[in-house]
């Protein structure tokens, strides 16, 4: 990014900045939550003991059902349903071992040449082939090719088998780049669940449309497990132990959730930032459900709380530039970020000064938490990042100020740092201890195609359904706009080019995440998690700047209805 923005002269800060100026405004709505959560920043931690005690008698009877007696006993269908059954009701990451046995012993039994040697039928072996892609085993789709006809087409007679197009639906949400049969796969069943959702008793067709819209691979496992815990519960086969293990996991990590909520919440209201600073986004509980879909295990407190504080502020300096400061200001704040200094606080305006100092307060707490794990250096990595991230905003106000339409790659080079994806990232490695080395933070930095596959799916996701609304209020050209003006292409070509790209770049992360891998399966797991989250925030608009709508629902889903027990 050095080449992007020229750096100021040292007598940069000795400008003043101009007042009494008429500035731009977006109108985001406030807040829909007021003080809702702030009351559970006193709530009490003491542990409900005869409900962790339930859970661990529950826990250790559902580690017995994944024991078979021997290697021979193992029943792969059997295995693998109830490994779905697992992983849908966000039970997974209390079994990581033990699913990663079962699945090794399937793969070890029953995989030849790659391929699944099981003579079964159409759901049995998309479930088994999903889980398997999803564990990081390399395994070849051609075992889908005994449900094509002579013409190479998938048969027509597969349609009435629901259940059996709902798993190759989902199985084809792992392929990689050159799996034609799998792109094959999605266009046939995604076309044919289309046509027949309308056609089915209200439970399936209702299990069939949230298929279509929020399939596992792109959907939040918190979200995943509120829904299938409901659903799983009307259906007459379920396991009662499964099931209860499912309730009661799901509330004691929501009391842990909304315990960390309200003492983010408590900090946010005590800047005062939407007092201060009323032209910005008022979005604390939004962006923590936003971190919380990165990451929801309980091991990951200090990462969350650490990532919301950190995030919320980048929320505001992205309003600062975008639709605030002026370009004077602007160039101002980004070498006092680029300093990094409490002394350039006298040098800010007014409204910058004490937001500055809330910026290097969040980061020198980061900085004591990492001293204690003596991981000091992930500041310096992080740091960097914010630093790339302001130059990036300052590239886009300075074109907005000239009214200049950057190329498709000029646009690409800036807004992908921008996006804050990369930042995201590394401080999500931050909250992923000892796991996450200095290693790890130079793999990062040298933007690793997984992590460069996750950033185009945020930024192009949010360009196509935020430009309406950003090119209303007054904001640098999109992606939309240059890509229309360098090619004299429809607004609507534009987007089914971008929506291709993020296609591919899903092609990506699920290559990136096959066996063997350059990190730890669990680093990758996060970049994946906050793919999901961006996906989830910007599938229907921006639901994060305009929260009223799904994202408000998702929010109480999670945070503020238990399961009934």
């Amino acid at each position: 990014m050095s080449n992007l923005v020229s750096s100021l002269p040292v007598s940069s800060l000795d400008a003043k900045p101009t007042s009494n100026l008429t500035r731009r405004s977006a109108n985001f709505h406030p807040t829909i939550w007021g003080d809702r959560f702030l009351s559970y920043s006193s709530t009490s931690k003491e542990v409900d003991e005869k409900m962790e005690e339930q859970i661990i008698i529950l826990k250790e009877k559902v580690r017995q059902m994944l024991a078979p007696a021997n290697e021979k006993a193992l029943k792969p269908l059997t295995m693998a349903s109830l490994i779905d059954s697992i992983q849908r009701l966000g039970l997974y990451y209390h079994f990581e071992l033990e699913i990663e046995e079962v699945l090794q012993q399937i793969y070890k039994n029953y995989v030849e040449n790659s391929i699944l040697s099981l003579n079964e039928d159409l759901h049995s072996l998309a479930l088994i082939f999903r889980l398997l892609r999803q564990q990081g085993y390399h395994i070849l789709p051609d075992i889908f090719k005994k449900f094509k006809d002579e013409q190479g087409n998938f048969k027509e007679s597969l349609t009435i088998d629901v259940e059996g197009m709902l798993s190759l639906y989902e199985a084809s949400h792992l392929r990689i780049n050159g799996e034609d049969i799998l792109d094959e796969a999605f266009a046939f069943t995604t076309s044919h669940l289309k046509l027949v959702s309308t056609k089915l008793s209200p439970s399936l067709s209702a299990k069939v449309n949230n298929s279509l819209k929020w399939p596992l691979r792109k959907n939040l496992p918190r979200l995943v497990a509120r829904h299938y815990i409901s659903a799983y519960e009307e259906e007459p086969s379920h396991d009662e132990t499964l099931l209860l293990f499912a309730k009661l996991d799901f509330n004691m990590l929501q009391k842990q959730h909304q315990e960390e909520l309200g003492s983010i919440s408590k900090w946010w209201n005590d800047l005062d930032f939407a007092v201060k600073l009323p032209f910005a986004r008022d979005r604390i509980v939004e962006m923590y459900f936003w971190i919380m879909g990165v990451y929801f295990e309980p091991q990951y407190s200090l990462g969350r709380k650490l990532m919301t504080k950190v995030m919320s502020i980048i929320s505001v300096i992205d309003d600062i530039y975008d639709a605030y400061g002026t370009l004077e200001e602007l160039q101002l704040f980004t070498e006092a970020i680029e300093r990094w200094d409490f002394k350039c606080i006298d040098f800010l305006p007014e409204y910058m000064k004490f937001f500055y100092n809330a910026l290097l307060d969040t980061f020198e707490e980061i900085d004591q938490e990492m001293a204690k794990e003596g991981r000091s250096f992930c500041l310096i990595y992080t740091k960097n990042e914010m630093k790339r991230l302001v130059q990036a905003y300052l590239a886009e106000a300075k074109w907005f100020n000239s009214n200049y339409t950057p190329t498709v790659e000029e646009y690409m080079d800036v807004a992908l740092v921008s996006s804050a994806c990369i930042l995201l990232t590394a401080l999500a490695f931050v909250g992923m201890g000892s796991i996450a080395t200095e290693n790890v933070f130079q793999w990062l930095a040298n933007e690793p195609k997984i992590v460069s596959a996750s950033t185009i799916i945020g930024r192009l996701m949010d360009d196509i359904v935020s430009n309406e609304f950003e090119q209303e209020r007054g904001h640098v050209a999109s992606a939309l706009e240059c890509y229309m003006k360098q090619y004299g292409v429809t607004k609507q070509d534009s987007i089914d080019e971008f929506q291709r790209q993020v296609i591919n770049a899903w092609k990506d992360i699920n290559e990136e995440c096959l066996e063997p891998t350059q990190v730890s399966k669990p680093l990758l797991e996060q970049v994946l998690n906050l793919s999901r989250s961006m996906d989830v925030m910007y599938k229907d608009g921006d639901g994060y700047t305009h929260s009223k709508g799904s994202t408000k629902k998702n929010i109480e889903a999670l945070l503020l209805n238990p399961c009934l027990v």
